[in-house]
C-alpha cells in the first residue's frame, strides 16, 4: 500500500500565521488555488480510496483534489494545541521561545493540548485500520502534525528533524511488500517550490 499523504491548503488562519490544531477553519482563496493545481497530479497516481480529516480545512481540500469521495474521520484532526489555538505564532514564540521549540520537537504540550505521543498513537491507528482492506494508493487528506506524526511512526523521523509540510503537497509514503516502510516522496507541490511552509 502506498499513502499519497496531503496536506490541506492554505487555511484562512495559516495565511494569518496563526496556530489552528483542531479549530475549524476553511481554506483561503490561495488554498483552494493550491488544492485545485494538486488535483491532476492526485488524478494521475489514481487513488483506490481516500480518507481525510473531517475539519473543513482538509474536507474542503480532498474534494478539490480528487473525485474519489473521502471517508471523514476525526482520527486525522491535527494535534490539539490547547490554549495556544488561534494564537499568532509570532507571539508565543516572543512569550516563550523555549517552550514553543519543545512543542516543534514534539516534547511537550501547550497547557490543555495534546502530547506528542498520544496524538501519534491515534493518527497511526487510523492508517493501521485501513491496512486491513487492500489499495494500492490510498489518500489520506489531512494536516502537517499528521504527516509528521506519521513519518515518525512508519520512518522513524522525529518531528524536530523535519521541516513543515507545506499547504496543499504530496509526500507519499510505501508500506508493506515484505519490506519497511519506506518514504518516496516529500512535499511535492505541483507547480512552485516552497521551503517556508507555516506550521
Amino acid at each position: 500500500m502506498r499513502l499519497l499523504l496531503v496536506r490541506h491548503g492554505q487555511s484562512e488562519w495559516n495565511a494569518e500565521r496563526r496556530l489552528q490544531g483542531q479549530a475549524d477553519i476553511g481554506l483561503s482563496q490561495l488554498g483552494k488555488s493550491q488544492a485545485d493545481a494538486l488535483r491532476p497530479v492526485i488524478e494521475k497516481v489514481g487513488p483506490c480510496r481516500a480518507i481525510s480529516s473531517d475539519l473543513r480545512r482538509a474536507s474542503e481540500t480532498a474534494t478539490r483534489v480528487s473525485t474519489t469521495a473521502a471517508k471523514l474521520t476525526d482520527a486525522l484532526r491535527e494535534i490539539d494545541v490547547g490554549d495556544w489555538t488561534g494564537r499568532a505564532i509570532a507571539d508565543i514564540r516572543t512569550e516563550d521561545e523555549p517552550a514553543y521549540q519543545a512543542w516543534r520537537a514534539g516534547n511537550a504540550a501547550p497547557s490543555g493540548g495534546e502530547s506528542w505521543a498520544g496524538f501519534t498513537d491515534r493518527v497511526s491507528q487510523a492508517i493501521e485500520d485501513e491496512r486491513d482492506t487492500p489499495c494500492q494508493n490510498l489518500l489520506v487528506v489531512c494536516h502537517g502534525g499528521v504527516i509528521r506524526a506519521l513519518l515518525q511512526h512508519f520512518v522513524g523521523l522525529a518531528p524536530a528533524h523535519i521541516i513543515p509540510v507545506a499547504p496543499a503537497s504530496l509526500s507519499a509514503l510505501r508500506l508493506g511488500n515484505g519490506k519497511p516502510p519506506r518514504l518516496e516522496l516529500f512535499n511535492y507541490l505541483a507547480d512552485s517550490l516552497d521551503f517556508g511552509a507555516p506550521d
